[in-house]
């Protein structure tokens, strides 16, 4: 098939056509094609840590059985066949891979029901709690650094900032055991220190009980989205275009509602990723804390009991959400980014 051509004006002469560029929505798919790989081969890695690590930890019977090791041969060759410590270690994670894949979770060492069963709804009761926190955090977190930074310099952005650095360097169950001190026992009792759902019903269901955990994982990470979201605001209202906007009569409030923050917005973005990431982790002390029936517990009571299958399953649980919510803050960020939209469609 010959190439199209197009007459040249000046010399009468066929000239080649331009080539033809690819549709716009292709260098997306590509791009968002290479992420996914991207993410993949991070969760097919992280599984091998995790499996790897935990092999290497020592012998799982021996730890399961304790002073009974040597005393019943028996159980000790049934736990071995139920964990497959008769195969090779790569036929085994090779196999607990495949069923990871395809949903069989195996079965609890400590009582022998399916992983699937017994943590099901505990992550389902953890993002319940991420989710509540991060809807509280993200508006607290821009309204502090709008209020910071239209007040720059000032005794109030003196303030903000002592109280937000002090506050980011306390750590979470530290918080969390303060704020029991002071709304649960020792100046007021106006809200459960623990979480209270009886009946099997979620923690949900008692909304008070609710108010602690979430305000404790507010007070961990809003300080440092607040920092990071009011020094981007402070560079943008720094800029030229600001500036402009200022001497055509433009309202302070409307000059940071609609110029400042938008542009503040993707750095935004990634902080507030990187916090929700470290929820998923974090969140562990403070259910522990507050006796809150999520990951977090099960995580403690299955490294306590020597549950490995548990275990193994929740630390992949928490390197999912990791790679999942840094995938969508990287799609976020492109999409609020003209320049970076404009990298990828050349």
């Amino acid at each position: 098939m010959t190439d199209l051509v197009t007459p040249d004006s000046a010399t009468g002469t066929a000239a080649p056509a331009p080539p033809r560029r690819p549709p716009a929505a292709r260098p997306w798919i590509t791009w968002f094609a290479r992420r996914i790989g991207l993410a993949v081969l991070t969760l097919w890695l992280c599984s091998m840590l995790v499996f790897f690590a935990t092999a290497a930890l020592g012998d799982p019977v021996r730890a399961i059985l304790g002073r009974d090791y040597g005393t019943s041969p028996e159980r000790v060759a049934a736990l071995e066949a139920q964990l497959h410590l008769d195969q090779p270690v790569i036929s085994r994670y090779f196999a607990w891979l495949g069923g990871l894949l395809t949903g069989d979770l195996g079965n609890s060492v400590a009582n022998g029901l399916p992983v699937g069963e017994l943590v099901g709804g505990r992550i389902v009761n953890s993002a319940v709690l991420v989710i509540v926190a991060a809807i509280v955090m993200i508006p607290v977190a821009f309204g502090i650094a709008m209020l910071s930074a239209a007040h720059r310099g000032r005794r109030t952005d003196g303030v903000i900032q002592l109280v937000m650095i002090t506050l980011a360097g306390l750590p979470e169950f530290v918080v969390g055991i303060l704020l029991v001190a002071l709304f649960s026992t020792t100046v007021l009792h106006v809200l459960p220190a623990v979480t209270i759902a009886g009946g099997g019903a979620p923690p949900w269901s008692a909304p008070g009980s609710m108010v602690l955990p979430v305000l404790t994982l507010v007070i961990a990470v809003a300080p440092y989205v607040a920092r990071i979201v009011r020094a981007s605001l402070l560079e943008v209202l720094d800029s030229d275009y600001v500036e402009l906007a200022r001497l055509k009569g433009v309202p302070e409030r409307v000059v940071m509602r609609r110029h400042a923050l938008l542009n503040a917005i993707v750095p935004g973005i990634q902080v507030i990723a990187l916090q929700l990431a470290w929820l998923a982790g974090g969140i562990v002390i403070v259910e522990y804390l507050f006796s809150y029936p999520g990951i977090g517990a099960s995580l403690v009571d299955s490294v306590r009991n020597s549950d490995f299958p548990v275990v193994q399953v929740l630390a992949m649980v928490i390197a999912a959400v990791y790679v999942g919510v840094n995938l969508v803050a990287d799609v976020l960020s492109i999409l609020f980014t003209p320049r970076a939209r404009t990298a990828i469609t050349s």
